[in-house]
């Protein structure tokens, strides 16, 4: 079971935990929770190809090889410093030999973490200290960012080189930050406070409200990665600030890392394999060209409906061009999902039986 949140004492035990500087730790911190098991309980098996890093704080844990015992390690000792039994595939079964605490932390999250505690220091110096925000203040909106599953996909370099070209926005609230039918020209995080996001429609001038952004969310994605203009409304709900990514920066560190693209005869591959087609073109386009199986989605829905998705399936977008589907791509990639893109659209389909 879950226990109390970790304190910073407790990680500066674990290397390579011992590195991280305070502000970047105590991050760490508020996403790390101590876990305790019973005697007799496995930690992982033998085989496991698992991304994650085992610390022991308290007890003692076994090894198994072939399910024979090898070691034991004890909480405390200088052995217990690393994580346990640390390697892919696993070498050995870990079982609780008697009642344990022990940390779970992700392994590519950690390694973001590291790479910008390394690389970002400065930066967020300047940003924390601008308009006396707190540490924690301006840590939390970069933790969830760096945490997110896209930045697991961008090179180390990458995430540096963001962070120096972001700026960031004050702004006060009902202010409005993008407007449905612009045309997009930055990128934007939520640092603190909260946004809305709304779309007009003919029935509905006053906009329907879509979501609700907080620190860490992103918005303003769909129009730079498509080339096209604003499909809604953000306005701050809040006074706040935000950070904002120029266009051309966005497209060369976040947008072209992130895309996978597929031709026809792959995506179909992929299809046979239990890949899921996903249509996000108007209702009224999809049922003038329907796509046999396909999911239909319009793009400026996507958001609202991403519980409806299933994370364990892969999905192929697609729309006319490619450009509204790579929006969408981006969108899925962004929050942990196995998107991909039909390299030109349904021209591309053509010859291919959905």
């Amino acid at each position: 079971m879950e226990h109390n949140l970790v304190a910073l004492s407790v990680l500066r035990n674990f290397s390579p935990l011992d590195g991280l500087k305070r502000e970047n730790l105590g991050a760490l911190a508020r996403k790390t929770r101590v876990r305790e098991v019973a005697e007799g309980s496995l930690l992982f098996l033998q085989g496991e190809q698992d991304r994650h890093s085992h610390f022991l704080v308290r007890g003692e844990v076994e090894l198994l090889e072939n399910g024979q015992p090898v070691s034991v390690l004890v909480g405390g000792s200088p052995e217990a410093r690393f994580a346990i039994a640390e390697g892919r595939p696993r070498r050995f079964t870990a079982r609780a030999r008697t009642p344990l605490q022990y940390l779970v932390i992700d392994n590519e999250a950690l390694d973001v973490l590291i790479v910008w505690d390394q690389t970002g220091v400065y930066e967020v110096e300047e940003i924390q200290g601008q308009d006396g925000d707190s540490p924690d203040e301006g840590q939390d909106w970069m933790t969830a960012l760096l945490q997110s599953k896209a930045f697991h996909r961008i090179p180390p370099s990458h995430v540096q080189a963001l962070f120096m070209r972001m700026q960031r926005v004050n702004l006060n609230a009902g202010d409005v930050v993008v407007r449905q039918g612009e045309e997009g020209d930055f990128f934007y995080v939520v640092m603190h406070g909260q946004c809305v996001v709304t779309r007009e429609t003919p029935l509905n001038r006053e906009g329907i409200r879509l979501a609700e952004l907080g620190p860490g969310d992103t918005f303003g994605e769909e129009a730079l990665v498509a080339d096209a203009h604003r499909n809604a409304t953000v306005s701050m709900g809040t006074d706040g600030s935000l950070m904002r990514l120029a266009k051309e920066d966005f497209q060369s560190l976040l947008n072209e890392p992130l895309l996978q693209w597929l031709g026809a005869n792959e995506a179909k591959a992929l299809t046979a394999r239990g890949a899921c087609w996903l249509d996000v073109r108007l209702p009224s386009e999809a049922e003038n060209a329907p796509v046999p199986g396909a999911v239909n989605i319009p793009l400026y829905f996507l958001r609202m409906k991403l519980r409806q998705l299933d994370r364990g399936v892969p999905y192929i977008l697609f729309c006319d061009s490619g450009k509204r589907s790579s929006a969408g791509a981006y969108l899925l990639a962004e929050r942990g999902f196995d998107a991909y893109v039909l390299r030109g659209g349904l021209a591309s389909m053509e010859p291919v039986a959905v």
